[in-house]
């Protein structure tokens, strides 16, 4: 059940093996360092800032207070920033992506992608005094609220059973609240998600926030953080993710397409490649 930290160069060789039996990857990743970004201003320091909107199109808006703008207004670092890994070190690839959000990395790397995104949601809900509604499943189905957690009850697992105990006295500091995340970290991730949280069933209803996922082990998942629309209904997106191992949260390129790059065209089922992943098929959840 607990997702274990692999070592940063057994990662590499993984993942070197497994996208070299796909030409395009190895290609396109490369083609990162040198393609341009059209639709890119360096001064802005939010998403919806650094990301321009491409002509005949509109920035989809949303209220204050809401997720979707939340995001949109998630504090960038200066454009040169580079991804950096829980160590502490650059990861080794910094051609696939236009942006790093100014969210720290914890130096236990068990923030993985999935566990990136998780964070977000649960930092906007506190922000929001929305606190009673922090909460997520493990990997087992059993539902870990962070008002129990902070009540003091803790989870005992016995296989892939689970129950709570109170074990700590009560404590809702936000110290105590990343201890509850990392708990979250361990024992969620993408196949929680996948089960826990609706499908958004067609590209007309996407909205920032929703997230293309792959759900498994590993599995992968990224977010929609823009989102812009024509007058045909026509949309595009911008997405950003976390990873494995354990790195800051970035918004990506378009390798794929030079004209769009970084935006995203999308068509539900197909399959899409961002820089160091490829989907099967494009299917998206949605917090609740």
């Amino acid at each position: 059940m607990k997702r274990f930290v692999l070592p940063i160069f057994l990662i590499g060789t993984i993942a070197l093996f497994f996208f070299s039996k796909r030409g395009t990857q190895i290609k396109n990743m490369s083609l990162g360092y040198v393609l341009p970004t059209n639709y890119v201003s360096e001064e802005g320091m939010t998403v919806s800032t650094r990301i321009l909107v491409p002509e005949g199109y509109q920035r989809k808006k949303y209220s204050e207070g809401t997720f979707p703008h939340y995001i949109q207004n998630y504090a960038l670092k200066e454009f040169a920033a580079e991804v950096i890994n829980y160590d502490g070190n650059p990861y080794g690839y910094q051609g696939g992506h236009v942006g790093v959000f100014d969210l720290s990395v914890p130096s236990h790397g068990l923030m993985q992608c999935a566990d990136a995104l998780i964070r977000l949601r649960a930092e906007y809900l506190w922000e929001q005094h929305r606190k009673g509604e922090i909460g997520f499943e493990f990997t087992s189905g059993h539902y870990c609220s962070w008002n129990e957690y902070a009540r003091g009850l803790r989870p005992k697992i016995n296989g892939n059973k689970v129950t709570f105990q109170k074990e700590a006295p009560p404590d809702d500091s936000k110290t105590n609240f990343y201890r509850y995340l990392d708990l979250v970290y361990m024992y969620a991730g993408t196949l929680s998600l996948h089960h826990e949280l609706p499908n958004v069933p067609t590209l007309n209803d996407l909205e920032v926030g929703d997230m293309l996922i792959y759900p498994g082990s590993p599995g992968h998942v990224i977010m929609i953080v823009d989102k812009v629309v024509n007058a045909q209904g026509e949309n595009l997106f911008i997405f950003a993710q976390g990873n494995t191992p354990s790195q800051s949260v970035h918004v990506l390129k378009n390798l794929n397409d030079r004209k769009l790059n970084p935006w995203y065209q999308l068509e539900m089922g197909a399959p899409l490649e961002i820089p160091t992943y490829r989907f099967s098929e494009v299917k998206f959840v949605r917090f609740k």
